[in-house]
């Protein structure tokens, strides 16, 4: 396998990227991130992307944060801490707000930062015996950065438990609060991952992307006059779009849209 730390495939109009450290069950440091948010900003704004799978590989998904790296910010001052800690945050929000649908595939272990990425992603699917944990409790740390995107995942109740506990937590219980979507044996998860894509290909890809936008602009949001006028804006703007404008007719001509065809 390459020795670069991060690997990207493109097949078939999906990209794939894989976190490629192994014999650190691909633990991430400052390159690392840079890295995935240099890749993830190039991919959303290709137009023959459709989707974007981030798995890893080797044994795990990832373990998080590499050790060596946070012997490094140990030494860190304040300010060094935040800008540091910044990098992880635009990493985690540029996957979040990605605008192609994103899927991780989660195997192995998924700890700390692992997690933080897995709720980042629009879709997850985790492989059973997969062990999940947000450790940082242990080390007396707090997972912070990754906070809003595991909450929003799992919510405050889940949250409260595990960011207390530290418990590791499996595939199943994982599927049961919300982290991911299914919990899989190895050989149900390429032929499910098959089937969302396909659902994501029948779909139109500039839709999609402003579906992802209306969700997290309303997401939690009272529902009152602004809101309702938000949501009738962006109907109306995708009624009067190319893609409206194609499906609309694919639907009465009898035949499948340019995007799907």
């Amino acid at each position: 396998m390459s020795d670069k730390m991060v690997l990207v495939e493109i097949e078939n109009n999906i990209a794939t990227i894989i976190m490629n450290r192994p014999e650190v069950h691909n633990a991430f440091n400052e390159e690392v991130i840079a890295e995935l948010t240099s890749i993830f900003l190039k991919l959303q704004d290709d137009n023959d992307i459709r989707a974007i799978i981030l798995k890893g590989a080797g044994k795990s998904f990832s373990a998080g944060g590499d050790l060596n790296w946070m012997k490094r910010v140990a030494q860190y001052s304040y300010d060094e801490n935040v800008e540091d800690a910044m990098g992880l945050g635009r990493l985690l929000n540029t996957i979040y707000n990605c605008k192609k649908p994103v899927i991780a595939i989660v195997h192995g272990n998924a700890f700390g930062g692992g997690v933080g990425l897995t709720a980042a992603c629009d879709i997850a699917l985790a492989v059973k015996g997969t062990r999940f944990c947000l450790s940082e409790v242990k080390i007396g740390l707090i997972p912070s950065v990754i906070g809003p995107y595991v909450i929003a995942a799992i919510g405050e109740r889940h949250s409260r438990r595990y960011f207390m506990t530290a418990e590791i937590f499996d595939a199943d219980e994982a599927a049961r609060i919300g982290l991911v979507h299914e919990s899989l044996e190895e050989a149900e998860l390429e032929l499910k991952l098959e089937s969302i894509i396909k659902s994501i290909k029948a779909g139109a890809p500039k839709a999609q992307s402003m579906g992802k936008k209306l969700i997290l602009d309303i997401a939690q949001k009272e529902i009152n006059d602004d809101v309702i006028k938000l949501t009738s804006t962006r109907i109306a703007e995708a009624r009067a779009s190319d893609e409206g404008q194609e499906g609309l007719n694919a639907f009465l001509e009898k035949r499948k849209p340019e995007w799907a065809s």
